[in-house]
């Protein structure tokens, strides 16, 4: 009994320092008690973040910015422009703006040049040539390196032409690009807008979406309050199913001992009831014949009988099975059978099922409590999302609609526009073509037609042809060159302007830093605009929507919205807590097993240790070894012996009556001895284990028992906690992902600032862009025509068929000649 008390110290040791954590924190299956639901569903977007035009424009954008950058290396004009725009108009000012556009100036002046001079230059050049100046005399002086002149303006005018050519194509690729980018422009911007609106609608949405999330929490935690008494009706039944568990197992163990040992004896008993008569009889049976045969072995005529006397001995059963009495281990048995110890374990396990329904019991007002507290928490919580302020959106979105609407009705004006500058475009670069062709033919057709040998007023009408191309390409030239340098010089005013006043400080945001200056803009302030108290700059929210923030950190919400007080809930669960506090969850103690019960069970297993079966195991064994038939052939061998045919005769029937004992003991006698035996060993196995399992009951029991009395309020009083602390967990972490999700993922405005940079791109990189290559490449055309025309001219002359020819080629002296060419009248010529 000490020893088992030291034991039960211990065991309460080893709970208090190891168990009692451990269910604190884990549940039965090791893992955290209070599962905290994290994975929300992603805030709703119903809007595309904008992609790029798949339509290139930009294939001269190089030149083009280049070129500008050097007719306007200054920078951008900012306080110039806002000088200007606050009217505040001055001498000084223009000064100013004349300095600043000097590159564009010098640059129209020389387009300015070029409008006047080229009309002039070629009516002047038309009437020298009337006058048979400038080249209009039909005669050509013949040198010796006239072909190699030839040869030089002939590649030098294909060069030029392939330059021209090749602006004439960028011309039309150009004019292509700006008319579809003009065609495509209602669309484009139809579809930017209605990104910025599908963003602007899905606030809204991912802020209900925000509230529905919290009814979701809200209603968790009521169902889990609900459900009180399954739930922390649980958590107390994991703290106590360690101890208790392995008690009453021990418990239905020694039962089935208790009842295996019954069933033990009942089977001895009833074997011994039937092996006793039997053994009776077989006593009675060869009693008698050992007595006959002790009585014809002492005949006077029975010859060598004494020497048969020792085999007697083995006739003899006296004293075998002589059972001890199991009448003290029956009486045990069947007291501990009364005692109804699996009734113990029945009972100790329906008390542990009705925990939860004590803690459903003896929790109700609490949870009504909680409940009603829950109510206010929700109405509380959902106020959070009404509370901010998404009016701002309805202020974004509605001027948006009626510019959708204002471009869906200039939409057709919109392709017309198109149509009629693809048309333009076309035209100006078939009439810059015309020039080429005419080049290209006089090129072709020069060459075709010219022999070096032939006479300059013979030459061929093919050649003549080519020349005759080559006069037209010039005088088309003088009369459209002018009228085109007017367009590029408006086109390169409007379009390089463009550029550097609107398109670059786009880029790089200069421009939003202009806007954003104060009293620009009479009367317009972002934050005012967006009926926000903050300070708000266009600069500042482009650059934070680039980042994809969202607009709590980009409209500076927490200036006028305090999120933190509207999401400070702990009022309420302060009195949840403070309600399930007070609350007292009362679990009546049982007692496992009884005195009486234990009292049994002592009394069962000194009765099962006090019994001795090996006595009773070599009794059976010396029955069952017993071997008459052995005594009845030595009867027959010395009947052989006897010459006395009566005491042959009576020895012969006593072996004859030996050998039917023995059939009787072999056929009735054993198989009741091997289930006997049987018995016995089942029983001294059973016998043999039963005080260490009773020993076992004890101590896990005493275990369990020291559980429930001691710490079984501690563990109600620490699950309780713990079941409270989980619902109020659940609370902070949705809290935490509201303040998380509202501050860090509601209406991140990439999409926005996409928006703006999807425009830019319409405007600049496409149709701005689009419409400086076309100027730059008719400017190019333009420029190269002068050559054009000085090598067209000079080479024509070449090629033309000449009216007379005065000029001799490397003439010799008459002295010199031969006299057959003199008489023949023929002149010299290469």
């Amino acid at each position: 009994m000490n020893t088992m008390m030291n034991t039960r110290s211990r065991m309460k040791g080893l709970f208090w320092s190891g168990f009692l954590p451990l269910f604190l924190w884990t549940s039965v299956s090791g893992q955290p008690s209070c599962p905290i639901e994290s994975n929300r569903t992603d805030l709703q977007t119903s809007y595309e973040i904008p992609t790029k035009l798949n339509f290139n424009s930009a294939f001269m954008s190089p030149i083009v910015h280049s070129f500008l950058g050097s007719v306007q290396p200054n920078p951008f004009p900012k306080d110039l422009l806002i000088t200007m725009i606050k009217n505040k108009f001055s001498t000084d000012r223009v000064k100013e703006v004349l300095l600043y556009e000097i590159g564009f100036l010098v640059c129209v002046a020389i387009g300015i040049l070029y409008i006047v001079l080229m009309p002039l230059i070629g009516l002047i050049f038309a009437c020298c040539r009337c006058c048979g100046n400038c080249g209009g005399r039909m005669q050509q002086k013949q040198t010796t390196n006239i072909h190699c002149k030839r040869r030089s303006l002939y590649l030098a005018t294909f060069f030029i032409t392939v330059l021209i050519l090749a602006g004439n194509v960028c011309m039309f690729l150009s004019s292509t690009n700006a008319s579809e980018t003009v065609m495509r422009s209602p669309k484009e911007a139809t579809d930017i807008l209605e990104n910025v609106k599908g963003y602007l609608n899905t606030i809204p949405k991912q802020i209900e979406q925000v509230t529905n999330e919290s009814y979701v929490t809200v209603d968790i935690v009521k169902n889990n309050l609900n459900e009180t008494g399954p739930l922390l009706g649980k958590l107390i039944q994991n703290g106590l199913k360690g101890p208790l568990d392995p008690a009453f197992n021990s418990i239905t163990e020694i039962a089935q001992v208790i009842n295996g040992t019954s069933s033990e004896l009942l089977k001895l008993n009833k074997t011994l009831e039937l092996l006793k008569p039997k053994v009776d009889v077989l006593k009675a049976n060869l009693s008698a014949v050992r007595q006959r045969i002790n009585n014809t072995l002492h005949m006077s005529d029975c010859v060598n009988c004494t020497s048969q006397l020792p085999e007697l001995d083995k006739l003899s059963l006296e004293g075998s099975l002589d059972f001890p009495d199991q009448n003290d281990l029956r009486s045990a048995v069947d007291k501990a059978i009364n005692a109804d110890v699996i009734g113990q374990a029945n009972k100790g396990r329906d008390f542990f099922d009705s925990i939860p329904a004590k803690v459903k019991n003896e929790t109700r007002l609490s949870v009504q409590v909680a409940l009603f507290q829950l109510e206010t928490l929700k109405t509380q919580i959902s106020g959070v999302t009404k509370g901010l302020p998404l009016d701002v959106l309805k202020t974004i979105s509605a001027p948006l609609t009626e510019i959708q609407k204002s471009i869906t009705s200039v939409s057709p004006h919109i392709e017309k526009s198109s149509q009629i500058s693809l048309a333009v475009g076309l035209v100006l670069s078939c009439l810059i073509l015309l020039v080429v062709i005419c080049n290209f033919l006089g090129l072709l057709l020069g060459v075709a037609g010219l022999n070096p040998k032939d006479n300059p007023s013979e030459r061929s009408s093919t050649s003549n042809c080519g020349g005759i191309f080559f006069m037209a390409g010039v005088g088309f030239s003088f009369l459209v060159s002018w009228i085109f340098m007017l367009v590029v010089l408006i086109l390169f005013i409007v379009g390089g302007n463009t550029y550097t006043l609107v398109c670059k400080p786009w880029q790089n945001q200069e421009l939003f830093q202009l806007i954003d200056t104060p009293g620009l803009i009479p009367g317009f302030n972002l934050s005012t605009a967006l009926n926000l108290n903050t300070n708000l700059n266009i600069a500042n929210v482009y650059s934070d929507c680039q980042k994809n923030k969202p607009l709590w950190t980009t409209f500076h919400l927490n200036e006028i919205f305090d999120l933190n007080s509207k999401l400070d809930v702990s009022q309420y669960t302060h009195e949840i807590d403070q309600t399930f506090e007070g609350a007292q969850i009362n679990i009546a103690n049982i007692t496992i097993l009884s005195p009486e019960v234990k009292s049994q069970l002592n009394n069962f297993s000194s009765s099962a240790s006090n019994m001795k079966f090996s006595n009773i195991i070599q009794q059976i064994n010396d029955v069952s070894g017993t071997n008459l038939s052995s005594v009845a052939e030595s009867l027959d061998i010395l009947a052989g012996k006897q010459s006395n045919q009566a005491i042959k005769n009576e020895l012969l029937r006593e072996a004859s009556d030996l050998r039917d004992i023995q059939t009787g003991v072999t056929s009735n006698i054993m198989p009741l001895l091997l289930e006997l035996n049987t018995t016995i060993k089942n029983l001294s196995v059973v016998a043999a284990q039963i005080t260490a399992a009773v020993g076992n009951v004890f101590i896990k029991v005493g275990y369990a028992q020291d559980v429930l009395n001691y710490n079984i309020s501690q563990i109600v009083k620490a699950e309780s906690r713990a079941f409270i602390d989980c619902q109020l967990k659940i609370f902070q972490t949705f809290l935490y992902w509201v303040n998380k999700t509202i501050t860090e993922r509601v209406g991140r405005c990439r999409p926005a600032a996409a928006a703006v940079d999807r425009s830019e791109e319409l405007v600049c990189k496409h149709l701005v862009e689009s419409l400086n290559a076309f100027w730059l490449s008719l400017g190019w055309c333009m420029m190269f025509l002068i050559p054009s025309i000085i090598l067209s001219v000079k080479l024509a002359k070449y090629y033309r068929r000449m009216k007379n020819n005065k000029f001799m080629m490397n003439p010799f002296p008459k002295a010199h000649l031969k006299p057959e060419l003199l008489e023949n009248g023929k002149q010299p010529f290469t």
